[in-house]
């Protein structure tokens, strides 16, 4: 959900930040963007303004703004910040307004999609987008990240939720590498 719920707004190319907003623990967060993704994310925001554009054209164009967001900034919800970056294909009505609006792409495409390109690269394990929230941390553990660090991006409250990650490293709960490792 975190991802399908992302929006315009909410990717920072100049800082190289995602922020995650209402994510685990209800808290908003920021974690790293990867260099990697900035072209295939420019893109994809491209096409949200186009679809954004469309949708205007035709007279639509509103999307959902959280808590009291739609009375305070009365004109945000037709703004492309504010446009889901994964939008639906379609139009749904929201409950509150009766309005038809382009909501964010169903969770469920993003899991199959998952599986499908696991299963295409022959992977035998269970994948879900969350195994990516996983293999995040371990990687980030198993190249020396601290663990208030992982915490931070995660959103964890407690550290020892975070610590949980430490058991796939193989080397003690502090995955400590021995310095006659690192000549």
């Amino acid at each position: 959900m975190e991802c399908v719920r992302l929006r315009v707004k909410d990717i920072d190319f100049d800082n190289r930040v995602i922020t995650v907003r209402d994510g685990k623990g209800e808290d908003d967060r920021a974690t790293i963007l990867p260099d990697s993704l900035i072209p295939a994310l420019r893109q994809q925001i491209q096409t949200v303004r186009r679809i954004h554009q469309t949708d205007l054209g035709d007279g639509f164009g509103e999307v959902y703004l959280p808590y009291a967001l739609a009375r305070k900034y009365p004109n945000a919800a037709r703004e492309t910040i504010w446009q889901y970056l994964f939008p639906a294909s379609g139009f749904s009505v929201d409950p509150v307004t009766k309005k038809p609006m382009r909501h964010h792409a169903d969770e469920s495409l993003l899991q199959k999609s998952v599986r499908a390109a696991a299963k295409a690269a022959g992977i035998q394990k269970h994948v879900t987008p969350h195994t990516f929230r996983h293999s995040f941390a371990t990687h980030l553990l198993q190249t020396g990240y601290d663990i208030r660090t992982i915490q931070e991006l995660l959103g964890h409250k407690d550290v020892k939720t975070t610590m949980i990650y430490t058991h796939v490293l193989n080397r003690g709960g502090l995955a400590v590498k021995s310095p006659l490792d690192n000549r």
